[in-house]
Formats: structure tokens, C-alpha cells, sequence
């Protein structure tokens, strides 16, 4: 019979508390897992989710927090810059031949707790999530510039609500989910994410120019810089079925959006009776639908679309783009070209208005900052209680010396040498650890799967069962020498035993 098999007969002898030497063993070491692999991967993820563009510009304040907010929908967005610092960045704007692209990125509401950000189709089809990777979709396309109140969904959003292309939703006023919050006009899903590892799965994206047009998102305007009132629009709908909207947004917090090309103008014509009647159109209610007159006829019917007619050839094409000087955007997307990666951000800096901030450095402090300390505490403790579990393996064994000390005995005298009795106490120790190894890495890996939902609910990240680290592979190696170590001395008691003196004692 070899060496493995009595050592493991005589784990067999003891089976309870040989059990529960090992079932420490595996929780300690599953918490080791749990530890590095939750660690690596989240580290990873969020490294990799500032993928796809250098720079964030956004108001003087916290860096990390506009990466927070930006990056990862975490935390309070902070104060806006103007629409004219974004253009910019745009053809003719100042930085142009700086960067290959701007996204801009407005915030503010949320759906169901999952924030809405409003941006422009160019996210999804410039921007990369990963290294030669674009985003893609699991259903519908990409929204389009024109279609104002179209809205693309992250994955983990569309699984958790329910939304699927052609619903509609409306966002809530706020990033925290109030039920009695204020409700936006509803958006039309055209769009759903294919997933893609990153916090956006958790996000909600809306095309720019409707995020702009909604309640309370226009910057305030003092009166005199308000335009002057002409002629309705050529096409029979009211250009300026908005104003009342933005005259309300000067007690309001505004947002930003993309530009647009023609600023609305309120209609000479109007009359106090026209502006309650349009006030009553963005409530909802068509009680005095008709009551601008024949003439207006046709863009109140067109109204009545914007708010019961869910075509989507009808729900876009009837509102103007907010005016520029009621336009801010919360934050901006940057892809820097070559020189302008090492110019452009002290340019930033030195202005007024705004700053810019590397996403991937400010996350790498964050990691060997704080998270790194915390982890290094996590991993701290697990390695206590695997060395603990070590030593309860000493402790069991050389527990049960006493009681084996006939057998031991017995063993010599049919021929075992010291060496060999204490071959197999040692093969007994690492037997057992690497026994409790094993199964604490499928319970850490379990407890990891089982935890998935939660991680992915709040980080946009998704580990499962099958994320390794490579540093698991010093595990059982290590483990064999923590267990040769504690089974030293069980090993060396058994090399020493009397065997005349323990024969002589059996009955």
C-alpha cells in the first residue's frame, strides 16, 4: 500500500474532525479568492471603462468626482460649462486641431434609479468600450440626430426594467430614484446595448436635443438677452412652443445639449390665451386644443401627436433644438490627437471655465489610494484565517498522536522506518490543506457567482464563476508548504515514538 493511501485512511479514521479541519481551511481560502478575484476584476473593469478617450472636460471642482459621475453614473454630477466652451472642440472651435473627437454628455434624471444621459449618436459609433471594440447591439440600432426623443438602453437596464425596442419611458427630474419625483415626456427605445462589461450596461442614453427640450433643462436667460418674437414657423407649427418651458427654467437647474442650427423664435401673434394653451400642452391636457384659431390648425395637431401619437416618424419632427445661449453640457468626451494629448490639458487648466481630467489616472490613484489600502486589509485578514486553519491542522493531528501511537508502533516493527511514519503524518497535513484548498476555491468562486447580480447591478461589471487570477495559481502551492510546515511537528512526535514502550502498552 503507498504513502497516500494510509495517510488518507487515517484522515478516513478521524472523519469529523478531520472535516472540520478542513472545511476551515476552505474558508479561508475562499476568502483569499473572493478578495483577489472581486479586486483584480473590478480594478480591471473600471480601468477599462474609460476606454476609448483620454480627457474629460467638465466645471473646475473635484476630478475624481467628475469621474465618478461621468465614467461610472456614481456620485453627484457637479456644475456645467456653457455650450459655447463645447463648440470649442468642434470644427472651427479653438482646440479642433487637437482632438479626433468631442462627445458631449448631460446629466441629471434618472429611470428607475438607472441614470439618463443625454448625448449624440456619435457615442456609440465613434467612441470604443474596449481596445477594437465598438459598441454593438442585442437589438434595434443606434438613435439618430434628428429623432429628438429616441433613447438607447444599457443591457443591465434592459433586463432589470423590462424595456425593449419600441417601448416608451419617461425619465424621473433627479439621479436617485424618488417615486414622487418629476416626470419627463416619454422617450421612444430604439435601441438596446449588447453587453459590454463597462458601467454603461447601467445606463440609459438619450439623444441630446430631447434631454435639452424636457422640464427644467434650459439655462436661465435673463429677459433682455431673450431673442425677438417673429413670425410663426413656415411649416404651420409653432417655433416657439417651447419659451414657456424656458422661461420656467430660470428657477431651475439647466442642462447642456447638442447644438442646433435654428434658434426658435417666439410668434409675433401670440397671445396670452396662445401661451396657457401651450402650457396646457405640456401637461398633457387638450382641453383648448382648438383654441388658436383656424390658422393654427395644423400645429395643433401636430402637438397632439408629440403627446398620444407614439409613430416614430411623428414624435421628433416637429420641436426646435434649444437655443445656444440656453445650452450647457455637464461634461465632455475627448479623444486628443497626438499633440493634443500633451497641450491641450494645461490649455484647459489655465481657463475659466473648465478642466481637464485623465479618467485612467485619477482611477489608478483611486485604486492604490484608498481601495488599494482597504484590499491590502482584506487580504491581510484572509491570509490570518488561512494561517489559522494551518495551525488547526497541527493542532488535530498531533491531538490524535496519542491515540496512534499503537498503530505507529505496530507500523515500525513490521518494517517502516522513522523516516517513512513521518513521510506519512506530513502527506496527512498537506492532504488536508490542499483537500480544504480546492474546495475554498470553488466556494469562493460560488460565493463570487452568487454575488454576481449585486456587483453588476451597482458597478455595470460582470465577474461569474469562471474569473480567475493568475495570482490563484500560487495558491495550492503555498498551501503545500503552509500544511508541510504545521505537520512538522505532528511528524516529528511520530518519528520518536518508543515503539517497545508503546507495544508494551496494548492490552
Amino acid at each position: 500500500m503507498s504513502l497516500w493511501k494510509i495517510a488518507w485512511r487515517s484522515i478516513q479514521q478521524r472523519t469529523l474532525a478531520s472535516s472540520l479541519t478542513a472545511l476551515s481551511m476552505a474558508l479561508g481560502v475562499a476568502l483569499v479568492v473572493a478578495v483577489l478575484v472581486i479586486y483584480g476584476v473590478v480594478q480591471s473593469s473600471f480601468t477599462r471603462a474609460a476606454h476609448g478617450y483620454d480627457l474629460i472636460v467638465g466645471a473646475k471642482g473635484g476630478k475624481l468626482q467628475l469621474v465618478l459621475n461621468t465614467v461610472f453614473h456614481l456620485s453627484q454630477p457637479i456644475e456645467n460649462i456653457p455650450w459655447s466652451y463645447y463648440k470649442e472642440f468642434q470644427p472651427g472651435g479653438r482646440f479642433a486641431s487637437r482632438v479626433e473627437f468631442a462627445i458631449p454628455y448631460c446629466l441629471g434624471d434618472n429611470y428607475e434609479g438607472y441614470r439618463v444621459v443625454g448625448t449624440i449618436p456619435e457615442m456609440f459609433s465613434a467612441v470604443e468600450y474596449a481596445p477594437g471594440k465598438h459598441y454593438e447591439f442585442s437589438a434595434g440600432e443606434n438613435f439618430k440626430k434628428d429623432n429628438y426623443f429616441d433613447a438607447v438602453v444599457g443591457s443591465v437596464v434592459a433586463r432589470r426594467t423590462g424595456l425593449k425596442v419600441g417601448d416608451h419611458f419617461a425619465p424621473t427630474h433627479g439621479i436617485s430614484a424618488e417615486k414622487d419625483g418629476h416626470k419627463h415626456d416619454e422617450f421612444h427605445v430604439v435601441g438596446i446595448l449588447a453587453p459590454t462589461g463597462t458601467p454603461n450596461d447601467r445606463a440609459v442614453f438619450v439623444n441630446i436635443e430631447g434631454f435639452l427640450l424636457l422640464d427644467g433643462h434650459a439655462k436661465p436667460v435673463p429677459k433682455e438677452e431673450k431673442p425677438a418674437a417673429t413670425a410663426p414657423a413656415p411649416d404651420g407649427s409653432h417655433a416657439g412652443e417651447h419659451d414657456h418651458a424656458h422661461e420656467k427654467a430660470h428657477d431651475e437647474h439647466a442642462h447642456g445639449g447638442e447644438e442646433g442650427d435654428h434658434p426658435p423664435a417666439a410668434g409675433e401673434a401670440q397671445t396670452a390665451k396662445q401661451a396657457d394653451d401651450e402650457h396646457a400642452h405640456a401637461e398633457h391636457s387638450h382641453a383648448d386644443e382648438h383654441a388658436h384659431g383656424d390658422e393654427h390648425a395644423h400645429a395643433d395637431e401636430h402637438a397632439h401627436h408629440h403627446d398620444h401619437d407614439h409613430d416614430h416618424g411623428h414624435h421628433h419632427h416637429h420641436h426646435e433644438p434649444l437655443p445656444e445661449n440656453q445650452r450647457e453640457v455637464t461634461a465632455v468626451l475627448v479623444k486628443s490627437t497626438l499633440v493634443g494629448g500633451l497641450s491641450l490639458p494645461r490649455t484647459i487648466n489655465k481657463e475659466q471655465y473648465a478642466q481637464a481630467v485623465f479618467p485612467v489616472q485619477e482611477i489608478q490613484m483611486l485604486f492604490k489610494g484608498l481601495l488599494g489600502n482597504f484590499q491590502m486589509l482584506l487580504f491581510g485578514l484572509a491570509l490570518l484565517v488561512v494561517i489559522v486553519s494551518g495551525i488547526s491542522i497541527m493542532v488535530s493531528i498531533y491531538n490524535s498522536m496519542n491515540d496512534r501511537r499503537n498503530d505507529i508502533a505496530v507500523m515500525r516493527a513490521l518494517g517502516a522506518s522513522r523516516s517513512t511514519v513521518m513521510a506519512i503524518i506530513l502527506l496527512e497535513s498537506i492532504l488536508l490543506a490542499v483537500g480544504g484548498g480546492v474546495a475554498g476555491v470553488l466556494i469562493g468562486h460560488g460565493l463570487i457567482a452568487a454575488l454576481d447580480p449585486i456587483i453588476e447591478a451597482q458597478t455595470g461589471i460582470r465577474i461569474g464563476f469562471l474569473k480567475f487570477e493568475w495570482v490563484e495559481l500560487v495558491l495550492i502551492p503555498a498551501l503545500v508548504v503552509l500544511a508541510a510546515v504545521v505537520g512538522y511537528l505532528p511528524a516529528v512526535v511520530a518519528y520518536r515514538t518508543d515503539v517497545a514502550g508503546a507495544l508494551s502498552e496494548r492490552p
